[in-house]
């Protein structure tokens, strides 16, 4: 009796792992089939939006808005890389829309949270959990923005990270390496298939909301198993172990958009309290960029110096949150406030990933387009003037 009892939990352990890898999978490969499809569809309007602007504050939300599409900001970032590789952006030019891309990928754990907005208590949870990642993003910017803005200190520094531990490169040739899922190969093959790039985007983008619909339900059947609070209680055991956990799970699926997305069932599940969820989020922004970090390696100087720009944001985030408590805690709060007020109007919600993700970057970069269009022409007309003297 006690033999067929053990089998029977055997199999349907090994049958909760399947399933649980397939949703997993199925996830990524949503997600990498999205941004492939932007590739094919916006590759070249993405570096000509990038060029567009000399103004950082549009830079920054052009970077959380083609991120926020894209939904990967080690895609973004290596367009950013290849753009400034060719010379036609600087790396200081380049810092915003990095800032911007950190904010936008953050997108995809707050739409998770939407899968509970028919359970009250559960969405309530869910939203807070998945907007306390924007919440650490947009802080960190508010905090270095100026910084980089008026003493140019995260491209400084980088700079001065590159050319202390890494031979310059000078020779910009050769392709950007992008930091791609596994699933990369099969996805460049189904949407060249579909030869289509518009109708591989909708797919992807219907993918997406169904993969992280059945991954939603698959994580809530291991976070009501008893096997869960083992595990949940030695990752979660102390802040220290749970940065360190989300560096590590980030790492190895070289994105922080799925390891974030994981934790929100478990939150809107009272699994984990959010308090103790927000060291693993810092840690899995980091995780993300250590791929990017080694593929740049084998590029340009500027390859390096953007991947050490997206390194040092992150880190600079973790040691502002995570050595004190009342300093952690202060996302956290927002992030719960947010959560209480989607609760009592639900459009809150639906506004808040609109407005910051979406319409106030796009409104931003729309009226501001017309002073970029006229520093651009002041200077085609100085160095026109400068030219005429010559020519007689």
């Amino acid at each position: 009796m006690t033999i067929s009892k053990d089998s029977h939990n055997q199999s349907h352990r090994a049958i909760f792992f399947l399933k649980m890898a397939f949703a997993l999978l199925l996830f990524m490969l949503s997600i990498d089939l999205l941004t492939v499809s932007m590739l094919q569809l916006n590759n070249e309007l993405a570096k000509e939006v990038f060029q567009a602007t000399n103004n950082p504050f549009v830079g920054l939300f052009i970077g959380l808005l083609m991120t926020a599409l894209i939904q990967s900001s080690s895609t973004v970032t290596a367009m950013i890389v290849a753009v400034v590789a060719s010379g036609s952006l600087t790396l200081t030019q380049a810092v915003p829309l990095v800032m911007g891309a950190n904010i936008g990928t953050t997108i995809t754990s707050t739409l998770v949270s939407f899968s509970f907005i028919m359970k009250r208590g559960e969405f309530k949870k869910a939203l807070s959990a998945g907007v306390l990642h924007d919440v650490f993003n947009i802080i960190t910017v508010i905090i270095l923005f100026p910084l980089e803005f008026y003493f140019g200190f995260l491209s400084q520094s980088a700079q001065f990270i590159t050319h202390t531990f890494f031979e310059s490169k000078n020779s910009a040739e050769g392709p950007i390496r992008y930091n791609a899922f596994f699933t990369r190969p099969f996805s460049l093959w189904l949407v060249s298939s579909i030869k289509y790039p518009i109708i591989a985007l909708i797919g992807s983008i219907l993918l997406v909301f169904g993969a992280i619909k059945i991954l939603s339900a698959t994580v809530f059947k291991t976070f009501i198993s008893d096997n869960y609070k083992k595990v949940s209680k030695h990752i979660f055991k102390t802040p220290a172990v749970a940065f360190l956990y989300g560096i590590f799970f980030t790492s190895a699926v070289q994105s922080s958009t799925v390891t974030t997305s994981l934790i929100v069932p478990a939150v809107a599940n009272r699994r984990i309290s959010l308090i103790k969820v927000f060291p693993f989020i810092i840690g899995a922004n980091i995780g993300t960029t250590i791929t990017a970090l080694i593929a740049a390696i084998y590029n340009t100087e500027a390859a390096i110096s953007i991947a050490i720009v997206h390194l040092l944001f992150n880190v600079i985030g973790a040691l502002i949150f995570m050595p004190i408590n009342s300093i952690r805690n202060i996302p956290v709060k927002i992030a719960t406030y947010l959560g209480k007020e989607s609760v009592k109007t639900r459009i809150v919600g639906f506004a808040y990933i609109l407005l910051t993700f979406f319409i106030i970057p796009f409104l931003l970069i729309y009226f501001n387009r017309h002073e970029d269009m006229t520093n651009s022409q002041a200077n085609e007309k100085k160095v026109n003037s400068t030219e005429i003297p010559a020519n007689n």
